[in-house]
């Protein structure tokens, strides 16, 4: 049975609304997984022939690997026993927060053409005696399915996000998100590797941005919350 949090401060105005508790060790376990998957497939694709067009896919791929292990630092930090401060207090919190903007999104959005250059790799092609070269077609988008989950995930309040900026901030910040992918992505097809580059660093730095107030406001929250929550009662 989950623990209700009191709602009114001492003084008579509604305290902020944090995020519930979570396991820090299943983030931990993400920070994990985050951290080599991006390498791996940054790896994978200048194996598969050294493609002309990397783009800007091989820095995304390593940001996210590098805001991964920054984020693990934050849920490292996280205490909530003796000494505990508001920075420790929130390191969970901040740490999926940049593991949510500065990992999975520069991941999803390195994903897709990533696809594209493997699949169209001179390693996957090289044409053996009777072989057939199949055209994939439409289905090389089907690894942009992923960010229509996230989508969910961050607009129906599972994200850090929707804790830290009001309901419509929080739609309009990731409704921005999906359409720098998109754009970021046809721009990478037509061969515009300028407008592509710009499209992704917007995204980037806009995530920065971002998180940065995140994290400073979930800071300011905890503050808040510790110092006008009410005490205990005593058993």
């Amino acid at each position: 049975m989950s623990k209700v949090r009191p709602t009114v401060g001492t003084d008579g105005l509604a305290l902020p609304i944090l995020p519930p508790e979570r396991d820090a060790r299943v983030w931990a376990r993400l920070v994990r997984v985050m951290f080599y998957t991006p390498g791996f497939l940054g790896l994978l694709l200048i194996k598969t022939g050294e493609p002309a067009s990397f783009g800007i896919t091989v820095e995304l791929l390593m940001l996210a690997s590098a805001a991964a292990m920054v984020g693990g630092l934050y849920i490292g930090a996280q205490s909530s026993g003796a000494g505990a401060d508001h920075s420790s207090q929130i390191g969970t919190w901040s740490g999926s927060l940049i593991i949510e903007l500065l990992a999975v999104v520069p991941f999803l959005s390195a994903v897709p053409a990533l696809f594209h250059e493997l699949a169209h790799s001179t390693l996957l092609h090289t044409k053996a005696p009777g072989a057939v070269d199949i055209a994939l077609g439409a289905s090389e988008l089907l690894p942009m399915v992923a960010i229509l989950p996230f989508m969910i995930y961050q607009l129906s309040g599972f994200g850090t996000l929707s804790f830290v900026v009001p309901k419509r901030v929080n739609w309009v910040i990731n409704v921005g998100i999906l359409c720098l992918i998109i754009t970021s992505y046809v721009a990478y097809r037509e061969g515009a590797y300028g407008l592509e580059r710009r499209f992704a660093a917007l995204l980037v730095v806009a995530m920065a941005i971002t998180t940065l107030y995140g994290v400073l406001k979930l800071r300011q929250m905890q503050t808040t919350y510790d110092e006008q929550c009410p005490p205990r009662a005593v058993k």
